[in-house]
């Protein structure tokens, strides 16, 4: 540690879920990134469809500050947050923080340690309160007064007043908030059906994938421009006390003096669930990314190992099925030992086929089984997960690749979130994962190996699980050292 950092920041947050945090996090992201300011996102909470929103919204990446994924045991770490936070704030003028849930709500204990309200207090961050005014008038000083009191050094500043119905209505809930609970109302947004973001089964769609998103977010622009004090929310940002600064890590000197190995990472519509500190993660290991667009490009490049993020492609399954030379490569490459990581929508992919509302498509053909989609939810939370493969069955065909994939019993912190499940197949796959909370492919096991292929419904944060990007590099090395060789 070796000085302070002066990192302007403030968190959105709300009593509870559908409340409108998104639709004021992008309005103000968007207005102040107008004004020509770097505003730097984050997301509170394992997702990846808000943080989109947020991304385009900004012009930067969002990231995730989640205490789940940076805990020592069962127990958040205050540091390692503050760390991640620091380092993700870095050439931004302002950070923007938006919570999950409500702002005290903790799915993994009863104490609120992995809370919104936990996150604004390890980064010291001032909260804006959005509430959904609709059917309460005075009401709402008793809900904001309870909010400010519940947890001691919650530090809420102001509110952002939502779904207001009319002008006398914005004046009644402005005076009963700052007579008794002596903060200012920062804004009221009236009802409006243009700040609606399209949803879907896992929540919002992807900003990729909406028609006209840029008019969304235009939309949320103009109504954070016209109905809230962003120059008050500004000076609110900037009031935030200084955070130490912790002194940066060097990269590792293998990172350094190796050739660097190459990583295709399949990112388009269909698959972009991705954190940009998994990306970090791998290219400071060692690795240089390429992106790869599944529904279009029909060639497999040179590459050392092969990364399938998350998303929807039951969505785009005819599109994919219809990329027959892509699929083919790929199945040829995983028989030949490519390294592969999968996640979730990539498990799917590497599947034989999705099947869904009545439709099937044919997919990579690598796992002996097939996808169905289903209505209700297979698996929904956080996952802690184990690596040890009880059978240690040998599934490459080169000596130095056989084993487990990841450090056995490394802890691996992720989430899931799917609504599919696996069908013809005798479960015979070794797993790599022994699970200590979550679904996964169900009887507590997920992350099916195959030859070099680690495939599961767990998205993993490289935060809470930081051997995986080492454990594929080094994979990928090798598969690139034998092929060079031969």
């Amino acid at each position: 540690m070796s000085s302070e950092a002066r990192l302007p920041r403030v968190v959105i947050a709300a009593p509870q879920g559908r409340s409108g945090k998104t639709t004021v996090s992008i309005g103000i992201s968007a207005a102040l990134t107008t004004r020509g300011l770097a505003v730097q996102p984050f997301k509170k909470g394992p997702d990846y469809i808000d943080p989109s929103w947020l991304s385009e919204a900004c012009g930067r990446f969002c990231r995730s500050l989640d205490p789940f994924f940076y805990s020592e045991g069962n127990v958040p770490s205050s540091i390692k947050l503050q760390k991640a936070f620091i380092y993700g704030a870095r050439g931004s003028d302002l950070s923007l923080i938006e919570g999950n849930h409500g702002l005290f709500d903790s799915s993994l204990d009863d104490e609120g340690a992995f809370s919104t309200a936990a996150v604004a207090r390890s980064v010291r961050a001032p909260i804006l309160l959005v509430v959904n005014t609709a059917r309460m008038t005075r009401s709402i000083a008793a809900m904001v007064h309870g909010y400010q009191t519940f947890e001691p050094g919650t530090d809420i500043v102001g509110v952002v007043l939502n779904n207001v119905a009319n002008k006398r209505h914005e004046t009644r809930l402005r005076d009963a908030v700052e007579r008794f609970c002596k903060i200012p109302v920062l804004g009221a947004l009236p009802r409006s059906d243009s700040l609606i973001i399209p949803d879907r089964h896992l929540g919002l769609v992807p900003r990729g994938e909406v028609q006209g998103s840029v008019l969304v977010i235009e939309n949320c622009r103009k109504a954070a421009e016209d109905y809230l004090d962003l120059d008050a929310i500004l000076e609110i940002a900037c009031s935030a006390e200084n955070l130490p600064e912790y002194d940066e890590e060097e990269p590792s000197e293998t990172a350094q003096v190796e050739v660097p190995v190459t990583i295709g990472v399949i990112r388009d519509q269909s698959f972009s669930f991705y954190y940009p500190e998994n990306f970090e993660a791998l290219e400071a290991a060692g690795a240089r990314l390429i992106f790869l667009d599944a529904l279009q490009e029909p060639h497999l490049p040179q590459i050392d190992a092969l990364y399938i993020g998350g998303g929807f492609p039951e969505i785009f399954m005819e599109q994919l099925e219809n990329n027959s030379s892509l699929r083919g490569e790929i199945r040829t490459a995983v028989e030949d030992g490519l390294p592969v990581y999968a996640e979730c929508g990539g498990l799917m992919y590497l599947a034989r086929s999705i099947q869904w509302k009545g439709r099937i498509a044919e997919m990579v053909g690598v796992f002996p089984f097939d996808v169905e989609m289903t209505e209700r939810p297979q698996g929904h939370g956080y996952v802690l997960a184990e690596v040890s493969d009880p059978n240690q069955v040998s599934s490459s065909n080169n000596a130095e690749l056989d084993g487990l994939f990841l450090p056995p019993q490394a802890v691996i912190r992720g989430h899931e979130f799917h609504h599919s499940r696996l069908v013809n197949w005798d479960g015979q796959i070794p797993a790599e994962y022994q699970l200590l909370r979550g679904s996964g492919l169900g009887k507590g096991r997920d992350g099916l190996r195959y030859k070099n292929v680690l495939a599961s419904y767990t998205h993993l944060h490289a935060g809470g699980s930081p051997g995986w990007a080492p454990a594929l590099v080094n994979r990928a090395r090798i598969y690139q050292g034998r092929n060079r060789g031969g």
